[in-house]
């Protein structure tokens, strides 16, 4: 058992599913009065997505 792992595999998948969805429906962030351009989800998404897929074949190891 790898509960640590486990949890980070499931944070960076809820990380990766809430820069989909900001992709598909075209949520609007605002930081420090600044809107984050959407472009932004897309390596956000492809970053942790990745990191998942690696903690989640780290956790079946």
């Amino acid at each position: 058992m790898k509960p640590f792992t486990n949890i980070a595999a499931i944070v960076f998948s809820l990380i990766a599913f809430m820069h989909l969805l900001r992709l598909f429906f075209s949520w609007e962030v605002t930081i420090n009065g600044m809107i984050v351009p959407l472009w932004v989800s897309i390596p956000g998404f492809v970053i942790a997505a990745g990191l998942a897929f690696m903690l989640w074949r780290e956790v079946r190891k």
